[in-house]
């Protein structure tokens, strides 16, 4: 199981086999959820603001993305 020490400024470094496994790169951020038995670390996933627009055009039948978003443009 892996360890990390905690600095006088409360700092945790990650070890590599956490950070490789959880995906997690500098830069990114953790969130710490309370358990009944101490604290979870999760990689904070963010949404990215085009999720909204999925499924925002649905493809008809027989055509192809690109001549969508030519219509789209006005092309």
């Amino acid at each position: 199981m892996p360890v990390a020490k905690v600095t006088s400024k409360g700092q945790v470094t990650l070890p590599k086999e956490v950070r490789d496994s959880m995906g997690i790169s500098p830069g990114e951020e953790v969130e710490f959820q309370q358990e009944e038995d101490g604290y979870l670390l999760k990689k904070k996933v963010r949404r990215s603001p085009f999720d909204r627009f999925v499924g925002y055009l649905k493809k008809k039948k027989g055509e192809s993305p690109d001549k969508i978003i030519k219509e789209l443009r006005g092309e």
